[in-house]
C-alpha cells in the first residue's frame, strides 16, 4: 500500500498549455531535471494517492519560472484542465544527497524554531518562501507568524535530525 505521508510535492499543474495537450508546472524543486528527464513521475490530487504517469518531455519557458511537460495520457486541453491543482510527487526517499549547509525545504518544515542560549521555544517553521532571499515562515507559539532571513548569521543552527534549528535575529525583527 501506498502511504500519503511518503511523498513530497516538487510542483503544482497550473494552467493547460496549447491544444495538444501540455501543462504547465510551477516548481517547489530546485532540481530542473525533475521536469525535463522523461519517465516516471507521480501526479496528485489533494489528499488522495498519488497516480504513475509518464513524462514524454519538459522544457522550461525562458525568463519564468514555469515549466510546461508532455506526459502519457494527456493529449487534449480538456484532459490537461481536469488537472488544474494537481500535485507533481515524488517519493521523500529519492531526494537527492544534499551537501552539508543544504536542507530540503520538506525537512525544514515543522521544525521547531528556538533562540538565546537556553534554545528557548518560540514556534515553528510552516513555509520557506523562495525569492532572491529565501525567507523562513515561522508560526511563534503565540499564534503570529513572522518571516526571518534565511541566512547563516540568523540561521546559525539547524539540527535536522533533532528536529529544531536555532535562530538570532536582530532587535525588532520578531516584532514586525
Amino acid at each position: 500500500m501506498i502511504e500519503k505521508d511518503k511523498w513530497m510535492s516538487i510542483g503544482e499543474i497550473v494552467a493547460p498549455q496549447g491544444l495538444r495537450g501540455d501543462i504547465r508546472i510551477k516548481p517547489s524543486s530546485d532540481f530542473p531535471e525533475r521536469f525535463t528527464k522523461p519517465g516516471k513521475r507521480w501526479i496528485q490530487k489533494a489528499n488522495e494517492l498519488p497516480t504513475e504517469i509518464k513524462l514524454k518531455k519538459g522544457t522550461l519557458i525562458p525568463g519564468k519560472s514555469i515549466y510546461v511537460l508532455s506526459i502519457e495520457g494527456v493529449s487534449d486541453r480538456t484532459s490537461a484542465e481536469e488537472i488544474i491543482g494537481w500535485k507533481l510527487v515524488i517519493p521523500v526517499d529519492s531526494r537527492p544527497k544534499m551537501n552539508k549547509e543544504e536542507y530540503h525545504y520538506f525537512d525544514l518544515i515543522g521544525l521547531e524554531v528556538r533562540i538565546g542560549p537556553k534554545k528557548t521555544l518560540i514556534g515553528y517553521v510552516t513555509d520557506l518562501i523562495k525569492g532572491g532571499n529565501d525567507l523562513l515562515e515561522i508560526e511563534l507559539v503565540e499564534g503570529k507568524k513572522v518571516l526571518v532571513p534565511f541566512v547563516k548569521e540568523i540561521v546559525p543552527e539547524i539540527k535536522i535530525k533533532e528536529k529544531w534549528l536555532l535562530i538570532n535575529p536582530p532587535p525588532g525583527l520578531l516584532e514586525l
